[in-house]
């Protein structure tokens, strides 16, 4: 009798254990992976380069004409963080036909220019201010001239790789009184460029 009621009394015990039906553990809330990190693709943009550029050459003025130029380019940048300062040579050949307003023609021989360049480091996009001073050789009614003058412009360079950028930029050219001959020269250039940095 005694095992009986031991009994009795631990089933009466264990019933509100059991009395809302089986246990269930609840699940574990699913965490989502967090999103990628997308980062920006950076360019290196400090360091010397060289490389080659072609384009078009749009004279007035005193002085008219147009037509294609093409020729080389070497420089230097220095890369700052988010500003690039560099300075850069290049040489430009052209044939450019001209004709004065007395009616002479001649051609455009050639332009140098020494540039000042400070740009934003936009990532693989290096978007620039450029001025400096420029030289170029004319011919004109038979007789060669030659003149300093200054041109400012913009530019953007693109990285493809580590070592090759592609760019464009456009210069504006003034020679005022060129070689002393009483004739002003104003110059528009749209170039397209390759660069090779090492």
């Amino acid at each position: 009798m005694k095992r009986i009621a031991v009994l009795a009394l631990g089933g009466l015990l264990a019933a509100p254990a059991f009395a809302g039906g089986p246990v269930e553990i609840a699940p574990e809330p699913m965490v989502a992976a967090p999103a990628p990190v997308v980062v920006a693709q950076s360019a290196d943009w400090g360091g010397f380069y060289a490389g080659a550029q072609l384009g078009y050459g749009d004279i007035s003025s005193d002085v008219d004409g147009d037509g294609a130029l093409g020729g080389v380019h070497a420089g230097y940048r220095h890369d700052f963080g988010r500003m690039v300062l560099g300075g850069e040579l290049d040489y430009d050949f052209s044939n450019i036909d001209l004709e004065d307003d007395l009616g002479n023609s001649g051609e455009l021989d050639n332009v140098a220019r020494i540039k000042l360049m400070a740009g934003a480091d936009l990532g693989r996009s290096l978007l620039y201010v450029t001025a400096g001073k420029a030289y170029a050789d004319v011919s004109l009614g038979g007789t060669d001239y030659s003149d300093n003058g200054n041109f400012y412009g913009i530019g953007m360079d693109y990285a493809v790789t580590d070592t090759w950028t592609v760019g464009g930029e456009i210069l504006k050219h003034e020679f005022d009184d060129f070689d002393d001959q009483n004739i002003d020269v104003d110059a528009t250039t749209v170039k397209a460029k390759v660069s090779y940095n090492f």
